[in-house]
């Protein structure tokens, strides 16, 4: 796991110690070593740049960036099917010096170019840059797990695998993206491709950009989609014949993710998920699996005791540690530097706070992300099913009523927050068509309603969705969440959050694999996890894991009334925000004396504080 930079163009756009303090912003990523490519091409300069977090072949022969012929790469990431295709290159003619993945993956590019994607099972984003073509490659995995920013400018082309790197660059421009703000606001993320800046984005998971150094042309391009196997026939499987095949690939994905040249532990919650990757991992590993868990002193979010239980049922060596207010306030003073931009998850905190404390033992550490998009584990899924069924039954006229009536804000503040925000979404998605709109809406934190009253200059870019008309609405809602709020979300907290603390993390139910068996298998198997929880049930009674769903929370909204208070009035101070000419002072003022006298689940001030808060360190 490591850090890559770089920067392709005319020559003098940047130079050599450019490049060393692209790398040195993210040393984090890796602390064990570095490396510089930097050559001239005639008119033209390539510099490429990385940091190693040494996992795999922790010699120099693995070091990068690495030549081979006409290929150079810089890498990070994972391919842990590497050695397969290693003695498949080897029967093509092919020699290797080191014993990690980068220099398969190389030469693996090198024999069968962009084709050899289609072989490679992990995680990774690497940018390779071809001197006969003079074109670079930049590459990111099919889910999104590793992060690829890039900004295409008038003299070349800049990379990065966080954004803080591009500062570095006399290129990079800091303009405010019009989407990314709405984007944030909305969802407290920013989805691919857009960023927090106008002129920069992320290579889209399942994609590469292909850049041209003499023309100075960018192109995106396709390679893997989750939709297209959710779009073919279903498996005609019955319940034990998918909990069979469903286990062999989870074994084989989970021991995949076991190889490393140092240790290796697991992220437990205590729900099925996490559960399921320490129960497999606890069967087929010969060693002891390291366990780690945080939690709370209210009782509300913590799971700690249920992930203590299931630790002692499976044998692991466990570990836990409390999050306090004061644990909490470390972490969020470090959010700006952490995530670059605006990011308002919440959950952020204990991910940080739990990758700091596993970090003392060991270097990788892998987690159940992904189980809940994939084998429909949202509770909201089903919820919204009925909701939407019910809402569509409501008159057209009464749609039109609704949107007549007067701002109700302060009314319904005194009734409670919740009550008020159920009524903006319900006039929100009246009027709408589809799943996957209605879905987006109701997952919003500042609704369309909210936003034209928090920008002082605000105007409302629609952005562009897929349907799939043929599908099961909850499959629809699944897929809107596996291309938004799993990689621009739940995959981001983790790779920020653990690489932050170099520390790797590994996501084994997100082996492509498994994601394209998911996508086939018929609802009524998925729906509430039935098909995972079966597995689950072979290796820990069910009593430990069938009850109502925490998520990995903290009790935000106490902490901002009491312990964080002044981190809020700090940062949204009337005549801060005032100053900045962005939002609206008076109306943000409005929404923080409401939230202080109501108990409610209201996530906009902890949204605004994020953003003050990186806007203060950035611009």
């Amino acid at each position: 796991m490591c850090g890559i930079a770089g920067f392709l163009g005319r020559r003098n756009n940047g130079n050599l110690e450019t490049l060393q303090s692209m790398i040195n912003a993210q040393v984090h990523r890796g602390p064990d070593a570095e490396g510089i490519f930097f050559e001239y091409l005639e008119d033209y300069q390539v510099a490429l740049g990385h940091r190693r977090l040494s996992i795999l072949d922790v010699s120099d022969l693995a070091g990068q960036p690495m030549t081979f012929e006409h290929l150079t790469i810089t890498y990070n990431g994972e391919v842990y099917n590497f050695l397969e295709i290693k003695n498949e290159l080897r029967k093509s003619g092919y020699k290797f010096t080191s014993t990690g993945d980068t220099e398969v993956v190389l030469k693996a590019f090198h024999c069968w170019g962009m084709q050899a994607i289609d072989r490679f099972r992990g995680m990774f984003a690497f940018c390779i840059f071809d001197q006969q073509t003079k074109k670079a490659y930049l590459v990111r995995d099919r889910v999104g797990v590793k992060p690829l920013y890039y900004s295409h400018t008038q003299h070349g082309l800049l990379f990065s695998s966080e954004l803080k790197s591009l500062h570095c660059h006399p290129d990079f421009n800091k303009t405010l993206c019009d989407n990314g703000l709405q984007l944030y606001f909305q969802f407290g993320y920013i989805s691919a491709p857009w960023t927090i800046y106008a002129n920069t984005k992320k290579v889209m998971p399942g994609h590469y950009v292909e850049f041209d150094l003499v023309k100075n042309t960018v192109e995106e391009k396709k390679y893997w989609d989750l939709s297209s196997f959710y779009l073919k026939p279903k498996l005609l499987l019955d319940e034990n014949e998918a909990v069979h095949h469903l286990e062999k690939l989870l074994i084989e994905s989970f021991s995949l993710r076991l190889i490393s040249d140092v240790p290796v532990g697991v992220l437990l919650s205590g729900g099925i998920d996490s559960s399921l990757v320490a129960a497999v991992l606890s069967a087929n590993s010969s060693r002891p699996i390291e366990t780690f868990t945080m939690g709370f002193h209210l009782d509300e979010f913590d799971e700690s005791q249920y992930a203590r239980q299931i630790a002692e049922h499976l044998g692991t060596t466990h570990h836990e540690q409390l999050c306090t207010a004061k644990d909490a306030e470390s972490v969020i003073s470090h959010f700006p530097m952490m995530y670059d931009e605006p990011f308002a998850d919440d959950s952020a905190i204990p991910t940080a706070l739990i990758s700091k404390f596993a970090r003392e033992r060991v270097t990788v550490a892998l987690s159940g992300d992904g189980g809940d998009e994939l084998f429909c584990g949202y509770n909201s899924y089903i919820l919204s099913d009925k909701r939407f069924d019910t809402i569509q039954k409501i008159p057209k006229n009464i749609a039109k009523i609704l949107n007549l009536l007067p701002d109700p804000m302060m009314f319904f503040y005194r009734l409670g927050y919740d009550r008020y925000n159920r009524y903006l979404k319900l006039k929100s998605i009246m009027h709408l068509k589809e799943t996957e709109d209605k879905y987006k809406f109701i997952s919003q934190t500042f609704t369309q309603y909210d936003m034209n009253k928090l920008f002082l200059r605000y105007q409302n870019n629609t952005l562009n969705s897929r349907y799939y008309n043929q599908l099961n609405s909850m499959e629809r809602m699944m897929l809107v969440d596996f291309k938004h709020y799993l990689p621009d979300d739940i995959l981001v907290k983790i790779d920020r959050a653990t690489m932050y603390t170099s520390l790797e993390g590994r996501e084994p139910l997100l082996d492509h694999k498994i994601l394209e068996f998911a996508a086939q298998l018929p609802i009524e198997l998925k729906k509430q996890k039935y098909v995972l929880k079966n597995i689950l049930a072979k290796y820990i009674p069910r009593s430990y894991f069938e009850r109502k769903k925490h998520g990995f929370g903290v009790p935000i909204n106490a902490w901002l009334k009491k312990e964080l208070r002044h981190l809020v009035e700090y940062y949204l101070n009337p005549a801060k925000i005032k100053q900045q000419g962005i939002l609206n002072a008076d109306y943000i003022t409005k929404l923080w004396h409401a939230f202080l006298k109501n108990k409610t689940n209201d996530t906009r001030i902890w949204t605004l504080l994020v953003f003050q808060m990186w806007h203060e360190k950035y611009l």
